[in-house]
C-alpha cells in the first residue's frame, strides 16, 4: 500500500467506527468494533478495544481518535497514551466525538465563514460551534435526562408524555396515540408505563419516526410536539453565534445526526428560523460519517505531534524521589512473612500495630489543633468544611461528612466530601479518576468554594493529582486547605505548600501499599477530631452531651430524652413533654429549660 495513509476512529455508546484513508480521502478500509464510550469504559477496556483496532489494520502515518464521554484534555492525554503504546512513533490526535462530527462538515464553504456551527440531532442532540479565531462554544450534550432538545429520544418521549396527558384531560386519543400503541406492541395506554420504563433510551427515539409521521398526516399533537422542537433547536444554534460573537458576520450551520438527515421537511423549517435572526447564514448537510472527521484530523496532524490542550492547574508539587520514599509505598519489616503467619498471630500484629497509631497523631497535636481552630473558625463566618480525596481516603471524607447532619443537626452543605470518580467511585474503583487534577479543580469550582471555606485534602503517600488539583483552586479562591497524608518525606516549596500540612510518620503498612489499614485509620481518627472538636467549639455539645442531635428515629429519640433528662433533672414524660413543645430539638428544649426559673434555680445533674 504506497502512499501516506491515515487512521480515523469514532468510539460511541454502542459501537466503534474505524476507516483507514489514503491522502485524498478515500476511504481503503472500514471494520466496527464494539462500544467506545470512554466514560463507560475502564482503562483495560479502553487498551482492549484499541488493541483490536491496532490488529485490524496496518501502520498508518497518523491517526486521529474521538470517542464519547471524552469530554476534557486529561481524558485525550489518557487516549493518546495508550493509543502511544500500540502505534509506536506514529503522531496521534485525540478528542471528543462532536469535535469529529464537526470537522466532518467543514468543506471550502464554511471554511470561509466567521464560524461554523454543528446541529447534531440523533438519538442525543447538541448543538457545537467554533469561530475562525479558535472559539468554542456548546449547548446541549448532557444526555437523554438531562437535556438533549430535539433529539429522536426527547421527540419520541414527548409523544409518549402527550398522548396521555390529552387523554387524561378531555378523553381524546388521536393518530399519534394510536400509532404509538402499533409501534411499541401495547395495546393500550396503560401498557406505556411498562413499555417506557423496560425500553432502552434508543427504543424511545425509534418512536420519533412515529411523530414525525403522524405530524405529516396532521395530527394536531405530532405536529406541536415538531413546532416546539424546530423553535428550541433553532433558539440554541442562534445562542451559540451569539456566544460566539459573530451573529452578523457569516455563519455555518452544519446538520448531522439521523433525525435531521432524514427529516428534510424538519431541517429546512430550522434553517428558515435560523435565518430570520443570523442574516448571514449558510446552510449544509452532512454528506460523509462522522469517523471521516477523525480522518480529516489525522491528516492535519501533517506527521507532526499535535499538542494536547493545557490543564490549567499548577505542576506536580513533589519530586517522585519523595513519593518513592514513602512509607506507604515501603514494605513492613514485620509482616514479610504474613502468608505463612498463623491467625492469631497475625491478628496480634495488626492490633500491636495500630497501638502506634495514637503516638503519632500526637505528635502532630499542633497541627492537628490549628486545623480544627481554623474549621471552628469557618464554621463561625458561616463557611463550611470541604473534604477531598481518591478511593479510601475520599470514601472516608465522605462519611465523615454525612455524620455530621445526624450527630449535630448541622446543614449538610456544612461538611461536604468529594471523592474523584463522583458518586460511582463510592462502591467501585474508578479508572484513571485520581490522577485528574482538573477533575478536582472543577468539583472545587462548581461548589462555589470561597475565602470563608476550608478545603482539606486527604491523600496517603501525598501523590494524589485530584487533590492537589482541588487543593490550588481552593487556594486561590481564598479558601483555607490543610493537606492530611502519612508520608513525612514529602517536601514541598513554600508556592506549593497548603496553608498546613499534617504528616503524621505511622510507618509501612502491613500489606504493602494498602493504605486502606494504618493509613485509613489514622485518616478516620484524624476526621473525627476535625468535626467533633469544631462542632464543640460551635456550640452543638454541652458537657459531653450532644444537644443538637437531630432524632430522626427511635434509637436518636430515646437519646434525645436521656440527653434532656441529665442536662434537666426532669424526668421521661416531662423530657418529652418539652421536646415535643420544642419540635424534638434538644438544644432549644436545654435554652428553655436553662432560662426559665425553674432551670435558674435548679442544678444539672
Amino acid at each position: 500500500m504506497g502512499g501516506k495513509i491515515y487512521l480515523g476512529v469514532e468510539g460511541g455508546g454502542t459501537r466503534t467506527t474505524a476507516v483507514l484513508a489514503d491522502a485524498s480521502g478515500r476511504v481503503l478500509e472500514s471494520h466496527t468494533f464494539g462500544p467506545g464510550n470512554l466514560k463507560l469504559m475502564s482503562l483495560g477496556q479502553l487498551r482492549d478495544r484499541l488493541k483490536e483496532i491496532a490488529r485490524r489494520f496496518p501502520k498508518a502515518s497518523a491517526i486521529g481518535i474521538g470517542m464519547a464521554g471524552a469530554r476534557t484534555g486529561e481524558h485525550w492525554a489518557v487516549i493518546q497514551t495508550e493509543a502511544a503504546r500500540l502505534w509506536k512513533g506514529v503522531p496521534i490526535a485525540a478528542t471528543h466525538d462532536l469535535e469529529l462530527a464537526w470537522q466532518s462538515i467543514q468543506d471550502r464553504k464554511t471554511r470561509a465563514c466567521d464560524a461554523s456551527i454543528l446541529l447534531l440531532s440523533g438519538t442525543g442532540s447538541c448543538v457545537y460551534g467554533k469561530s475562525k479565531s479558535g472559539e468554542l462554544q456548546r449547548l446541549g450534550g448532557w444526555g437523554h435526562l438531562l437535556g438533549d432538545k430535539g433529539s429522536g429520544y426527547e421527540i419520541g418521549l414527548r409523544g409518549l408524555k402527550a398522548v396521555v396527558f390529552y387523554h387524561d384531560l378531555d378523553g381524546r386519543w388521536t393518530r399519534l396515540g394510536q400509532s404509538l400503541l402499533a409501534a411499541t406492541q401495547c395495546n393500550e395506554p396503560n401498557d406505556f408505563i411498562d413499555w417506557v420504563q423496560q425500553a432502552g433510551k434508543e427504543n424511545v427515539a425509534t418512536l420519533a419516526q412515529v411523530v414525525f409521521e403522524c405530524a405529516a398526516k396532521r395530527d394536531p399533537i405530532a405536529k406541536d410536539i415538531l413546532d416546539g422542537a424546530v423553535a428550541s433547536i433553532a433558539r440554541d444554534a442562534v445562542r451559540v453565534a451569539k456566544k460566539l460573537r459573530v451573529s452578523k458576520g457569516s455563519v455555518a450551520f452544519g446538520f448531522a445526526g439521523s433525525v435531521f438527515l432524514k427529516q428534510n421537511g424538519f431541517r429546512k423549517r430550522i434553517e428558515k428560523e435560523i435565518a430570520s435572526k443570523v442574516s448571514k447564514a449558510i446552510f449544509i448537510k452532512q454528506s460523509q460519517p462522522s469517523v471521516m472527521g477523525a480522518v480529516r484530523i489525522a491528516m492535519e496532524l501533517g506527521g507532526k505531534p499535535i499538542e494536547l490542550p493545557k490543564v490549567s492547574v499548577e505542576p506536580k508539587p513533589w519530586d517522585e524521589a519523595h513519593i518513592a520514599k514513602s512509607p506507604t509505598e515501603m514494605r513492613h519489616p514485620g509482616s514479610m512473612n504474613l502468608h505463612r503467619m498463623s491467625i492469631p498471630k497475625a491478628v496480634d500484629l495488626f492490633l500491636d500495630e495500630d497501638q502506634a497509631i495514637s503516638r503519632a497523631l500526637k505528635a502532630e497535636k499542633q497541627k492537628i489543633s490549628r486545623a480544627v481552630r481554623m474549621i471552628s473558625d469557618a464554621f463561625e463566618g458561616g463557611g463550611r468544611l470541604f473534604y477531598v480525596g481518591a478511593g479510601t481516603s475520599g470514601r472516608l471524607g465522605v462519611l465523615d461528612a454525612s455524620e455530621c447532619p445526624p450527630t449535630f443537626r448541622s446543614d449538610p452543605e456544612m461538611v461536604q466530601g468529594i471523592i474523584a470518580g463522583g458518586q460511582r467511585a463510592l462502591a467501585n474503583a474508578v479508572d484513571g479518576a485520581e490522577d485528574d487534577a482538573a477533575a478536582g479543580a472543577r468539583a472545587v469550582r462548581f461548589r462555589r468554594v470561597g475565602s470563608k471555606d476550608v478545603v482539606v485534602g486527604i491523600a496517603a503517600s501525598g501523590r494524589t493529582p485530584f487533590v492537589w488539583g482541588a487543593l490550588w483552586e481552593a487556594a486561590g479562591r481564598g479558601a483555607r486547605t490543610v493537606m492530611i497524608c502519612f508520608n513525612p518525606n514529602l517536601h514541598l516549596t513554600r508556592t506549593q505548600r497548603p496553608d498546613l500540612l499534617i504528616a503524621p510518620e505511622i510507618g509501612p503498612e502491613l500489606l504493602t501499599g494498602s493504605t486502606r489499614l494504618k493509613s485509613g485509620t489514622a485518616t478516620k481518627l484524624i476526621l473525627n477530631l476535625f468535626t467533633t472538636l469544631a462542632m464543640v467549639q460551635h456550640g452543638k455539645v454541652i458537657e459531653n452531651l450532644m444537644v443538637d442531635v437531630n432524632p430522626s428515629n427511635v434509637k436518636l429519640k430515646n437519646r434525645a430524652l436521656r440527653i434532656v433528662s441529665e442536662l434537666t433533672g426532669m424526668d421521661e414524660d416531662a423530657s418529652r413533654q418539652a421536646l415535643d413543645a420544642s419540635g424534638w430539638s434538644v438544644f432549644k428544649t436545654w435554652d428553655r429549660w436553662s432560662r426559665s426559673s425553674k432551670g435558674r434555680k435548679g442544678k444539672r445533674r
